[in-house]
């Protein structure tokens, strides 16, 4: 990652060394599409796509952030309710004949509304993955981030999700 534009004209996220304690590896991310997360400095941001995604993945790992795609006027303003009943990124757990979800809870604190939750699914290559999700309001839309990873490497999948929600800011 780099905090220069690519040859393509994509803005690329700027990366910096962190002003607080983060783990061995990881940096605090300025993204472009307006939010800033700590990922591992080594993993590879992918373009937002067509659902308002933009993915940084390493091998069987990757954590997503949606910046405000789906508004709180069309989803209702229960963070538990959506990422339950309406969240694209959640469908594959709808979806499938073996999955399960644990933890699954409603955080307010002041003003700000949260969910979050571990889910468990089989991905369509039948690989058993571990998910943790978090979604919350914020300026009168969702925000959602949300770690995939083998389900036999939940550590690290937690690992990778508390770094990115403790850290996780909109910019705009």
């Amino acid at each position: 990652m780099t905090s220069s534009g690519s040859p393509g004209g994509e803005q690329q996220p700027q990366t910096s060394a962190p002003a607080g304690n983060l783990p061995k590896g990881y940096v605090l991310s300025k993204d472009p599409e307006g939010f800033q997360i700590v990922v591992d400095g080594t993993w590879q941001r992918r373009p937002i796509n067509d659902i308002g995604q933009v993915r940084y993945t390493d091998g069987d790992f990757t954590l997503i952030v949606v910046p405000g795609r789906d508004t709180v006027k069309a989803n209702g303003n229960d963070p538990l309710v959506y990422q339950r009943d309406k969240e694209r990124e959640l469908q594959p757990w709808r979806d499938s004949s073996w999955a399960g979800a644990t933890g699954l809870r409603r955080i307010d604190v002041g003003q700000q509304a949260t969910a979050e939750g571990q889910f468990t699914w089989q991905d369509s290559g039948g690989r058993e993955v571990y998910v943790r999700n978090l979604a919350l309001i914020v300026g009168g839309s969702y925000h959602v981030i949300q770690v995939i990873g083998p389900e036999d490497q939940r550590d690290k999948v937690t690992e990778v999700y508390r770094e990115a929600t403790t850290r996780y800011r909109a910019t705009r």
